[in-house]
């Protein structure tokens, strides 16, 4: 299939495979690659897929359960790339989330990207990102938070490009000892200032730091975070 074809293809909303239109910024599609919006009806087929491809490059693998917390709540900010060329295998995918962060903003979190090696720096990952930007935009998300490995600078670049700016650094933020970045996409003028509960109890943690760390502040974790393999 062209990129053309693949484009065409896409603009089909709401066929049976979920086709997902296509914006502007998307790089041209390469042959045979297309984007499918998961769906619940999908799981059997792509969900041990999904963890495969995401598992092979992570140092901390995530249960079954993490997936599903994703997927079960949140299956239309999760997009795919497979490749008709070869069964329908899938090549790429996005998981998100979208809620109100500590009282505060809507805050839509990219948890996982992953492309498999011999498709990356096609456009597909900056696609599938692009999807679920897009998807948070029209649910009214007022920003986008992520966290992606220092050391990971195709996916900083990739996430700088679609307008991600660097809110913090976290020291050995990982298992595996490195540390990461924090970025935010703004999509909403003065978002940045809105209050959360934090800036009302005059706690200075950090929502996602709890989560990562529960032994530290004696909570259960129910979330994971982005590693950014593009």
């Amino acid at each position: 299939m062209s990129g053309n074809a693949a484009a065409a293809s896409e603009s089909q909303t709401g066929s049976k495979d979920n086709l997902v239109s296509a914006s502007a910024h998307f790089q041209t599609t390469p042959p045979g690659i297309r984007y499918l919006q998961y769906s619940l009806e999908k799981e059997i087929e792509y969900l041990p897929q999904i963890r495969e491809l995401i598992s092979k490059d992570l140092s901390e693998p995530y249960s079954i359960y993490v997936y599903r917390y994703f997927l079960y709540q949140w299956p239309e900010l999760c997009f795919m790339a497979v490749d008709a060329l070869d069964d329908n295998k899938l090549v790429g995918v996005v998981i998100c989330k979208l809620e109100p962060h500590r009282g505060g903003p809507l805050r839509g979190y990219i948890a996982m990207l992953a492309t498999k090696d011999k498709f990356r720096g096609k456009g597909i990952a900056t696609t599938l990102v692009s999807k679920a930007i897009d998807s948070m935009i029209e649910k009214d998300a007022d920003e986008i938070a992520l966290e992606t490995e220092e050391t990971n600078t195709a996916a900083m670049k990739l996430y700088e490009r679609l307008g991600f700016l660097r809110s913090k650094k976290l020291h050995r933020y990982y298992m595996n000892g490195n540390s990461a970045y924090r970025l935010l996409l703004y999509l909403k003028e003065g978002v940045g200032s809105i209050p959360t509960e934090d800036d009302y109890n005059g706690s200075g943690l950090d929502v996602q730091d709890e989560m990562r760390y529960p032994h530290r502040y004696q909570e259960s974790p129910h979330d994971v975070f982005s590693r950014g393999i593009v």
